[in-house]
């Protein structure tokens, strides 16, 4: 999912019907050497998508997150189950031209959630922030705490968690692309409110700080940069790609898991395994500390385009063959042990 950022495209969107601004976003990707990825939904097919249903006794409601780094809409899912003691919270950061509903559509978490007692908060990055609805992972402002998007999610995760009487060390980040970018970001700004963190076809810490360096790391060409805080943090985390992915290269996905390990522990076990599920074989390296706290899961779905693996049709940017990506971060989420984190 690329970030057009720039008045024009913006003013261009706006007087455009849905089959327009899809045909328009597809020519300005061809402009860069990329298209949509086969067999994915169109992204402006977004707007169309309603939220999903809700069963009895459960809530999805639409609220506002204000605080001194700024405001941003959100929607919230507490699933029925909750009555019985809820065992974590899950941030869902969706990608460019996508909305909060869609992404519940697409990703299935809610129904995660019923199962596992989560609470799912789906912020909405505003169209004044960027015309194309994009995390703004690129932008230096916006890769540090304290300030700009990481605050304000860091701080809407922590008082809903707060509201929620969701346990200390349960509260997990997770995104697909440029929200996959912005979570790996929460993990590094704020390690002391995100215990591990999921990135579906996402970015590393720091790959660009500019709009033509985010191209340039989209398309695997930039160089590998010691771009993690001086004192990096070991937050676990799951990364999914697909080996065929034309929008954001797998080497990012590659980087994510470097950039993990080089914050953790000097020796570490690796297990590799390869499989085939839903039609698409699929490898899981499994890297854990010599006590077999694990650390870093990396998926690579072999055939899978710019999509959530697993995903349902009712949303954008999604493909539903291949190991469910929804089930298997809520995996790892839940089974992170209680205080502290590998070191």
């Amino acid at each position: 999912m690329k970030n057009f950022n720039v008045g024009a495209l913006r003013q261009a969107i706006g007087g455009l019907r849905l089959d327009g601004a899809n045909a328009l976003v597809e020519r300005t990707l061809a402009q860069h050497g990329l298209s949509m990825p086969q067999g994915v939904q169109a992204p402006f097919a977004a707007a169309r998508s309603p939220a999903p249903p809700v069963p009895q006794g459960a809530s999805f409601t639409a609220d506002r997150f204000d605080c001194a780094a700024g405001s941003r809409d959100y929607m919230v899912y507490v699933p029925s189950s909750a009555a019985q003691g809820v065992q974590g919270l899950i941030l869902m950061l969706h990608g460019c031209t996508q909305t909060h509903a869609d992404f519940a559509c697409g990703t299935g978490m809610n129904d995660l959630a019923e199962t596992h007692r989560l609470i799912v908060v789906y912020p909405q990055q505003s169209r004044g922030e960027n015309a194309q609805s994009c995390w703004n992972w690129f932008s230096p402002g916006d890769q540090r705490r304290g300030r700009g998007e990481p605050e304000i999610l860091a701080r809407m995760a922590s008082a809903l968690a707060l509201g929620h009487d969701v346990p200390q060390g349960r509260v997990f980040a997770a995104g697909l692309s440029a929200g996959a970018a912005m979570a790996v970001i929460l993990g590094q700004t704020h390690p002391d409110v995100f215990a591990a963190i999921g990135a579906h076809s996402g970015l590393p810490f720091g790959a660009a700080r500019d709009v033509p360096g985010a191209f340039a790391a989209m398309n695997g060409t930039a160089a590998p940069e010691a771009a993690r805080p001086r004192k990096a943090a070991a937050t676990p985390a799951i990364v999914f790609h697909g080996s065929a992915d034309r929008t954001v290269h797998p080497l990012n996905g590659q980087r994510i898991v470097a950039d993990t390990l080089a914050a953790g522990p000097d020796q570490t076990l690796v297990d590799q395994a390869k499989a085939r599920t839903g039609g698409r074989s699929h490898s899981r390296d499994i890297t854990a500390t010599l006590d077999g706290q694990v650390l870093t899961e990396h998926w690579v779905v072999e055939g899978l385009g710019h999509a959530w693996s697993g995903g349902r049709p009712g949303g954008s940017y999604t493909d539903p063959a291949g190991p469910d990506a929804s089930a298997e971060m809520v995996r790892f989420f839940l089974d992170q042990p209680l205080g502290g984190r590998p070191g």
